[in-house]
C-alpha cells in the first residue's frame, strides 16, 4: 500500500449517509428544542445527578475514544515508530471530530451555553484550584490544536484547486503551519495528558458518593492509561471499518504492530486496578456479588480478554480476532468511565437517573454527525493512505 495520503473520492451522499442525515436532522431538531425549552424539559437530570448521558458518554467517554491522535503521536513522535505515520492523519481526524462534538455536548449540558466564551477569556475570575477549569481549558485548547494539526491535509487540496480565497490562504498559511508543526505536536501531547487525568481527578471530589471499587487516589492514572488503550483500539476499529466500507486494502502490518503495543497497556491498566483494590483492602467488595461487583468483574474481563486474544503474533494478524479485540477494548474503556461517572456514583437513596428520550436521540445525532463528517472529509481530502479516485474528488469540488 502506498504511504501517500490521498482523497478517496466517490459520492458523499449514498444509502448509508442518507440514514445518517435522517438521524442528524432528528438530533439537531432536539438540540434546538433543548436550547429553547431548557434542561428541565428535555433531560432527566436532577439535583442528585447534575451530569448525565451527555457528560458521561459524549464527553468523558467520547474524548477518550477520540484519543487515537494522542496515542499514535506518542508512538510516532516520542517512541520514533515512523512506520505508523500513515495512521497519523486518520487518527487526528477522528480526534478532532470527537473533541469538537464533545464540545457541542458540553454546550448542550450547561445551563447557559452562551457564557462558555468567558471560560478562556475572563482570566481574573479563574479558580486555579479547580480541576474542572483545567479540563475545560485543556479541552478547548486541544480541540484547536487538533484542527491546526489537521489543517495541512485540508490545505493540500485547496492549494491544488482552482484559484480563489481558500487557495490564496493555503499558499500563505501552509509553509507557516509546516514550520510550527513540531511545536504544535508537542502541545498536542501535553494537553490530553493533563485533561484526561483530570477527568479522573474530578471524580475524586465525590468522596464517599462514589463506590469504593471506583473511588481511588489512582483515578487520574487509571483514566490516563485507559484513554491510551481506547485510543489504540479505536484506531484498529477505524482502520478495519474503513478498509471494509471504502473497499481498501487492509493495513495488516501496522495493525498487528499496533495490537502489540495495545497488549501491555491493557495489562498495565488491569494490574494497577487489581493491585489498588487489594492494597486498599477492597477485595471483599469484588466478591460481594451485588451489581457493583458484577460491573467491576465485567470491566476487568473486558480489559483482559482482548489482551489475551492478542498475545500471539498469529492472533494479531487475524483480521477477525483483531477487530473483536478492538471492539471489546472500546466497550471496556467506555464501561469503566460510564460506571465511574454514573452507575457507581451514589448521591443518595432519593435520587435516580435514566436518560430521557431526547438525551438519547441527541447523543445518537452527535455520533451520526461525527460519522458523516468523517466520511465526507476522507472522500474530499488526503487523509487515508492508499489508492484514491482523484477524478471523483475533482468532480466533487
Amino acid at each position: 500500500m502506498s504511504e501517500k495520503a490521498v482523497a478517496l473520492g466517490g459520492p458523499i451522499v449514498d444509502r448509508f449517509t442518507r440514514w445518517l442525515l435522517l438521524v442528524i436532522a432528528l438530533g439537531v431538531g432536539l438540540m434546538a428544542w433543548r436550547l429553547l425549552a431548557g434542561l428541565g424539559a428535555t433531560t432527566a437530570l436532577n439535583d442528585g445527578y447534575p451530569w448525565g448521558l451527555w457528560i458521561a458518554f459524549d464527553v468523558v467517554t467520547g474524548t477518550a475514544l477520540a484519543c487515537g491522535g494522542y496515542a499514535v503521536a506518542l508512538l510516532v513522535y516520542i517512541l520514533n515508530k515512523g512506520k505508523y505515520h500513515p495512521m497519523v492523519r486518520p487518527a487526528i481526524l477522528t480526534s478532532a471530530l470527537g473533541y469538537s462534538l464533545a464540545g457541542l455536548a458540553i454546550s448542550l449540558d450547561v445551563g447557559r451555553p452562551w457564557g462558555i466564551w468567558k471560560i478562556p477569556t475572563q482570566v481574573t475570575n479563574w479558580n486555579l484550584n479547580s480541576a474542572l477549569l483545567e479540563v475545560a481549558l485543556c479541552v478547548m485548547a486541544y480541540t484547536f490544536v487538533l484542527w491546526v494539526e489537521m489543517s495541512p491535509a485540508l490545505m493540500e487540496r485547496w492549494k491544488g484547486g482552482k484559484d480563489g480565497f481558500l487557495k490564496r490562504v493555503s499558499d500563505v498559511a501552509y509553509p507557516i503551519v509546516d514550520k510550527l508543526l513540531p511545536w504544535i505536536i508537542a502541545l498536542g501531547l501535553v494537553l490530553p495528558t493533563m485533561h484526561q487525568s483530570s477527568l479522573g481527578t474530578l471524580m475524586l471530589l465525590t468522596g464517599p458518593k462514589l463506590h469504593p471499587l471506583w473511588h481511588t487516589p489512582l483515578l487520574p492514572l487509571l483514566f490516563l492509561v485507559s484513554c491510551l488503550g481506547m485510543g489504540y483500539a479505536v484506531i484498529v476499529f477505524e482502520s478495519s471499518a474503513s478498509s471494509l466500507f471504502f473497499k481498501r486494502r487492509r493495513e495488516t502490518e501496522m495493525l498487528a504492530g499496533l495490537a502489540r503495543t495495545l497488549v501491555p497497556v491493557l495489562f498495565l491498566f488491569s494490574g494497577i486496578r487489581l493491585l489498588d483494590v487489594v492494597l486498599r483492602g477492597r477485595l471483599g467488595l469484588v466478591f460481594a456479588f451485588d451489581r457493583y461487583s458484577f460491573l467491576f468483574l465485567l470491566e476487568m474481563a473486558l480489559f483482559l480478554v482482548p489482551a489475551f486474544l492478542l498475545l500471539g503474533e498469529r492472533s494479531r494478524r487475524d483480521a477477525g480476532r483483531l477487530f473483536h479485540a478492538a471492539v471489546l477494548m472500546v466497550f471496556a474503556g467506555a464501561l469503566y468511565r460510564f460506571d465511574t461517572y454514573l452507575v457507581a456514583f451514589r448521591p443518595g437513596d432519593n435520587w435516580s437517573y435514566f436518560p430521557s428520550v431526547p438525551e438519547m436521540a441527541i447523543t445518537l445525532g452527535v455520533v451520526a454527525i461525527e460519522v458523516f463528517l468523517y466520511i465526507a472529509i476522507v472522500r474530499l481530502f488526503p487523509i487515508l493512505s492508499g489508492e484514491g479516485k482523484p477524478e471523483a474528488v475533482a468532480a466533487a469540488g
